[in-house]
C-alpha cells in the first residue's frame, strides 16, 4: 500500500529538509550534532563516502532477498532503528509513534533505555524489539529495570558501554539544551563499570544479551570471552568519543574477529540503501539507523518513520539489483570497492587481493604491487590507514580530505 506522505515528501533529502523547517532550533542541534570538534561525526560520512560498490551485469536479479536472521529472529530488512534519545522533541508521542513506524512493515526497532512508558512503547510495536540499558543506577535498580523489560516482551537487551562520561557537545552547549542539562544531573554510575558487570546484567533476566559501544579488535574478543550474543558496533552517532574512528573502519577488522560467531549490529552515519550494502558486505548483520528515521519522526510521526523506512528499503533493493546481488545475507567484501580522493579505485576486490593480474595493480611496477600486498596483508592497519598507506605507495602523497559538506547523519 503507497504511503500518502511519500506522494508528498517523495525522497529522503525532502523529508530531512521538512523536518528541519519544523522542528525547534536546540533540538535541531540535538539532532545534527556530534561530540566537540565533531571530527567522528564527519568521519562516519567520510568514510562510507570512500567506499564504492562493484557494478556486475547479467547477474539475474529479477528477485532480491532481504530476508535476515537475527537471534532467532526472522526479519524482512537489515535495516533497523537505532535507539535514540529525546524523542519527545520530535513529536509528542516520540518513543511510541517510532515504534510503531519501525515495526509496522515487520522489522526491529530498538528501544532507547529513557523512553518513557515501555509497556505503552511495546504495545504500539507490530514487530521485535530490543531494549537499549544505560546503567543509569546500582544493581538493583538495573535489575528492575530489566524485569520490566523482560515483562513488556521485549526480544533481546543490550548495555550501552560507550557512555563513560557525557561528551561536551558544543551545539548542545551554545543552545543551554534541556537534555543536556538533565544529562549532567544523572548520577554518575557508567565511569566504574567493568567486565564484572557485563557478566552479572546478562544473568538478569533470559533475553539474548549484546554490547553497544565496541569499536575494537581487542574489545570485541573480550565480549566473545564473556559471552555475549551479539555486538554492536558504535560510535553513538558521533556525539561520545571526540576524534574516533568511523564505524565503517571499525566493522572490518571486528568482523575479522568475530567470524561469525555473533551477529553484528553497525549504526553511526548511515544514510542511503547504498550505505547498507557497503556495512552487510563488510559483515554486518544489521544496519541501523538514527537521524533518518528522526527525520520521518518529525515530519508524520509512525507514517514518516515507516515512510523513510520503505525508501532506505527501496533504495537497497535497487541498488542491489544495479550491483548484481542477489541477497543481502551473501554480501561479501569483493563487492566494496575502497577509493581515494579523487575517486578512484585503490584496491582490488578481497578476492583477487593475491594476484597481480587486477586492473590497477596490473598497472603498477614490481615494487608498487609488493608495498601494496604488504599494506593490504597488515593486520594491524585499519581500513582507512590502508587506504591512505596505498595511496601514498601508488601515488606519492594521500591527497587531502575533502572538507565535510554533511553533518546530520546516523
Amino acid at each position: 500500500m503507497r504511503l500518502p506522505l511519500l506522494d508528498q515528501y517523495p525522497t529522503l533529502s525532502m523529508f530531512e529538509a521538512r523536518a528541519r523547517e519544523i522542528v525547534p532550533p536546540d533540538a535541531l542541534a540535538y539532532a545534527t550534532g556530534g561530540a566537540a570538534s565533531e571530527a567522528t561525526l564527519d568521519r562516519n560520512r567520510w568514510a562510507l563516502q570512500h567506499l564504492a560498490i562493484e557494478q556486475r551485469v547479467l547477474m539475474g536479479v529479477k528477485t532480491i532477498d532481504t530476508t535476515t536472521s537475527f537471534l532467532g529472529l526472522t526479519l524482512p530488512t537489515p535495516i533497523i532503528v537505532s535507539p535514540m534519545g529525546g524523542m519527545y522533541r520530535f513529536h509528542p508521542e516520540g518513543d511510541v509513534e517510532m515504534a510503531r513506524g519501525a515495526t509496522r512493515d515487520g522489522g526491529l526497532s530498538v528501544v532507547a533505555g529513557g523512553a518513557p512508558g515501555l509497556d505503552k512503547v511495546a504495545a504500539a510495536a507490530s514487530g521485535p524489539l530490543i531494549f537499549q540499558l544505560y546503567w543509569l543506577g546500582d544493581r538493583e535498580w538495573v535489575a528492575d529495570k530489566l524485569r520490566t523489560v523482560h515483562a513488556a516482551g521485549f526480544k533481546a537487551f543490550c548495555l550501552t558501554v560507550d557512555a563513560a562520561a557525557y561528551s561536551r557537545r558544543e551545539r548542545d552547549i551554545l543552545l543551554n539544551m534541556p537534555l543536556r542539562r538533565a544529562a549532567a544531573a544523572l548520577p554518575d554510575t557508567q565511569s566504574s563499570l567493568t567486565w564484572d558487570d557485563v557478566d552479572w546484567v546478562k544473568a538478569q533476566i533470559p533475553l539474548p544479551f549484546g554490547l553497544k559501544g565496541i569499536m575494537t579488535a581487542q574489545d570485541a574478543e573480550l565480549a566473545l570471552d564473556h559471552r555475549v550474543d551479539f555486538l554492536w558496533v558504535s560510535n553513538h552517532g558521533g556525539r561520545q568519543l571526540d576524534d574516533g574512528r568511523a564505524t565503517i573502519d571499525a566493522l572490518t577488522e571486528i568482523a575479522d574477529v568475530v567470524n561469525g560467531r555473533v551477529p553484528l549490529v553497525v549504526d553511526s552515519g548511515f544514510r542511503r540503501g547504498t550505505d547498507a550494502i557497503k556495512a552487510l558486505a563488510l559483515g554486518a548483520t544489521l544496519v541501523a539507523f538514527g537521524r533518518t528515521a528522526l527525520w520521518g519522526l518529525a515530519v508524520g510521526g509512525a507514517d514518516g518513520v515507516q515512510s523513510v523506512l520503505r525508501l532506505l528499503n527501496e533504495e537497497l533493493v535497487i541498488n542491489m539489483k544495479l550491483a548484481g546481488q542477489r541477497s543481502t545475507s551473501l554480501l561479501s567484501p569483493r563487492v566494496i570497492r575502497r577509493i581515494d580522493g579523487s575517486g578512484f579505485a585503490i584496491n582490488v576486490p578481497v578476492s583477487q587481493r593475491t594476484s597481480p593480474e587486477g586492473s590497477l595493480m596490473s598497472q603498477l611496477s614490481a615494487s608498487q604491487r609488493a608495498a601494496v600486498q604488504q599494506i593490504s596483508d597488515d593486520a594491524g592497519l585499519s581500513e582507512i590507514d590502508k587506504m591512505w598507506s596505498i595511496t601514498e605507495a601508488v601515488l606519492g602523497a594521500a591527497p587531502s580530505a575533502p572538507a565535510p559538506t554533511d553533518r546530520t547523519s546516523e
